[in-house]
């Protein structure tokens, strides 16, 4: 069955150079779903629409084409450059339809045990927080492993496969075969001149991954550069997922930092606040509002002081209308606990309000009508980031840089963020429903058929006069008066 193709894509495919490039297909929302490159971009790209060609017979894309709707193109000036621009493209736009080519399940690392007595070097997909030291990431699994062979040469360390024996005189027996003369070092050593093999094997292991990275570069250039573009487009995927693998270790390192300093910021919490325990879990309330209207609170969660953005709720006023921020405090901070005491599921360690007294009195309130038994509550004015409690304890001014106030500014600042978002998105809302109410002759059903079909105004803005008709109830007639009045009125 052929593949419709619109006359104004069919133009627009004509209309294309005969120069290498890349091009992006584009679905009907307008969102990439493919980006490819091309020696010959007419050529390539007007192949996808020829029903002849045998490789849409296959489904995968089959079903490419059929969702195509548009597309862009960016001419180069050779190929070598199209298949680095191609990559890069691909990165940023996680396109549906290409291969995901950043998988980094092919790295390995090298994990050493710092804990034991003498450390193993050894191979690890994951790291973790165990106390051990990481290496890597590393390509080429086959690469690693010899490296690490040649290392126990070298370095004269221990493999994970070894098994040592601790002698009578509180030294070790590294083997107990004829490893012991081939690897060349001394068999019999302390725990303390082991470590300095570790040491140095470490160091070699600090810089080996971006040297390999270095050279997996210098390769794909030198492959495009002989025009071997199918062997340089599998080292330019290689190169990109070692470096997200490498962003993913420097990631893991920054958060087990994080998670370092929570622990701390926990217990100063816990001494300051006068606390049973530690606040493992904390609740953060904040209400955003524009001159009285569009009023919205949000909640955040964070545990063992890190967010949890699953945990996170958004709450629309429902039992009044207007601006009040005590009464929408107590009524959201009432909702929110209400349902954890009727689903029978614990409340938080404490519970932090963006406010001053009055917003904390109607938080306790809140838990008072309902006959539920308060947590630790406490409230965060912005002026001078002053923490107040709901007893008769003077308000409490911690100095900036201690680190459980800024635990409570980040939460306090997230809540913020996660309310104005919420608000911002209903307030949009209520834009483009009233512009479309503005417009003659589309009623209630139509509207949603336009709003579903191009998922926003913005898409619906940028629809041709062909792509508007494609939508039921919308002839040529309805579809010119509609482009006219959002082109007049729908401005951004």
């Amino acid at each position: 069955m052929p593949v419709f193709v619109s006359s104004k894509l069919k133009e627009k495919v004509r209309r294309l150079p005969g120069s290498p490039g890349v091009y992006l297909m584009k679905d009907r929302l307008g969102s990439v779903i493919y980006v490819g490159k091309a020696k010959n971009l007419k050529k390539r790209v007007s192949s996808y629409f020829q029903p002849s060609r045998s490789f849409t017979s296959q489904p995968k894309i089959r079903a490419l084409v059929e969702m195509i709707r548009d597309f862009d193109f960016l001419e180069v000036k050779s190929e070598p450059e199209a298949l680095l621009l191609e990559g890069k493209l691909i990165k940023k736009w996680k396109p549906k339809y290409n291969t995901d080519f950043t998988d980094d399940k092919r790295f390995l690392l090298v994990r050493v045990d710092m804990t034991r007595d003498l450390p193993r070097f050894a191979l690890a997909r994951f790291k973790k927080e165990d106390g051990a030291q990481y290496f890597g990431p590393f390509a080429h699994a086959q690469h690693i492993r010899k490296t690490l062979t040649e290392m126990r040469r070298k370095f004269g360390i221990l493999l994970g496969d070894a098994t040592p024996v601790k002698l009578k005189d509180g030294r070790y027996q590294l083997y107990a075969d004829v490893r012991s003369e081939l690897y060349g070092f001394e068999n019999i050593v302390s725990k303390e001149s082991y470590a300095e093999r570790v040491d140095e094997a470490c160091s070699f292991l600090q810089g080996k991954s971006r040297e390999w990275l270095e050279e997996l570069k210098n390769r794909m250039n030198d492959q495009a550069a002989h025009k071997n573009f199918e062997k340089a487009a599998e080292l330019r995927d290689m190169v990109f997922a070692l470096e997200k693998s490498l962003m993913k270790t420097r990631k893991f390192e920054r958060e087990s930092q994080r998670g370092k300093n929570s622990k701390e910021a926990l217990q100063l919490l816990k001494e300051v606040l006068g606390l049973d325990s530690l606040p493992t879990a904390i609740e953060c309330f904040d209400i955003s509002h524009i001159s009285g209207t569009f009023v919205v609170a949000s909640m955040v969660r964070f545990d063992n002081g890190l967010p949890n953005n699953s945990q996170y709720r958004r709450y629309k006023i429902k039992s009044f209308e207007g601006n009040d921020d005590f009464r929408s405090m107590e009524e959201v901070v009432g909702r929110r606990y209400r349902r954890l005491a009727k689903e029978k599921k614990p409340f938080p360690s404490l519970i932090v309000i963006d406010g001053g007294r009055g917003q904390v009195g109607a938080a306790i309130k809140a838990f008072l009508v309902q006959d539920l038994e308060p947590p630790p509550i406490i409230g965060l004015a912005k002026k001078h980031e002053t923490i107040i409690f709901p007893d008769e304890r003077p308000p409490l001014r911690l100095p900036l840089n201690n680190k459980g106030l800024q635990l409570l500014q980040r939460a306090r600042d997230e809540a913020h963020r996660f309310a104005n978002t919420f608000n911002a998105e209903l307030r949009s809302k209520k834009i483009r429903e009233s512009i479309l109410d503005d417009f003659s002759g589309l009623g209630p059903k139509r509207k949603v058929l336009l709003l579903d079909s191009f998922g926003s105004l913005e898409n619906l803005k940028k629809a041709s006069m062909v792509e508007l008709q494609q939508v039921e109830g919308i002839g040529p007639k309805l579809a010119t008066s509609l482009k006219e009045f959002l082109d007049t009125h729908f401005k951004r």
